[in-house]
């Protein structure tokens, strides 16, 4: 494990070390600093190196909670300090331990076997955070399919979602349904284009229709809690919002989901 010290008084910090290495011999101490400047200084470029931050409160230029003002730390911190009045500030932020001076080597152990049952609890290591990264990263850059392709006789076609008005199943068949009210067979179910369509474009009112916000030219109150759609292009069926998806269409429609 790797760790840095910010501490303003020497004999604490070299006791910390001491206690550390009595500890696990392994531990190693990747640098010390006295100040905020230094430490926040050190962090911006550094603080991947390093597993654990022990950290007094008050440095030789003010408190160490300005660290977190002008730096993300992103690791867990156990703080020492001769004064207990910060301990609600302490957990504020990323502490999982607060050590009241003079340390003994008890103490220290304690805290460190606490950060050890964190890590198995949470499985905090360097894998794991890269796998929820990735997966965060593909929610956020998840891409929707923008076009259809389509037969026209003996044609294709491709039909971007800006062109098409609404989706419906009838039987077995799915239609694609242009704003110009063009009719198409396509080859999804109604469950897969809920997965690849953008939605926030495009809701799904009930078992037979998928529609596009842009194809809305207004929403009724209906019998029994429902709502009814009509089109900004003309449509020979009759369009409802099914009573168990009212209030997910409203959120929708606000623009809240």
């Amino acid at each position: 494990m790797k760790v840095i010290i910010v501490e303003d008084e020497v004999p604490a910090a070299e006791k910390l070390e001491r206690y550390l290495q009595k500890y696990d011999a392994s531990i190693q101490v990747m640098a010390r600093f006295d100040s905020v400047e230094n430490t926040v200084s050190w962090l911006k470029e550094n603080q991947d190196k390093i597993d654990l931050i022990f950290m007094d409160i008050q440095l030789i230029d003010g408190l160490s909670f300005q660290i977190f003002q002008q730096v993300q730390v992103r690791k867990p911190v156990i703080f020492t300090t001769a004064f207990n009045e910060f301990a609600l500030d302490a957990f504020k932020v990323n502490s999982i331990d607060y050590l009241l001076k003079p340390i003994t080597f008890t103490d220290l152990s304690a805290s460190l076997k606490k950060l050890e049952t964190l890590r198995q609890q949470f499985q905090w290591n360097k894998d794991q955070e890269e796998k929820v990264q990735q997966a965060f990263s593909s929610l956020k850059t998840k891409e929707y399919k923008n076009r259809f392709m389509v037969k026209l006789g003996e044609h294709i076609r491709s039909i971007t979602t800006d062109q098409i008005g609404l989706f419906y199943a009838d039987g077995r068949d799915v239609y694609l349904v242009t704003t110009q009210n063009r009719k198409f067979i396509i080859d999804y179910t109604l469950e897969a284009l809920e997965d690849i369509l953008d939605p926030a474009l495009f809701f799904r009112l009930n078992r037979t229709f998928i529609l596009n916000i842009n194809a809305i030219k207004d929403v009724l109150v209906y019998s029994n809690s429902r709502l009814k759609i009509t089109l900004q292009q003309e449509f020979d069926k009759e369009i409802i919002v099914s009573r168990e998806k009212v209030g997910e269409f409203k959120e929708w429609f606000d623009g809240s989901r």
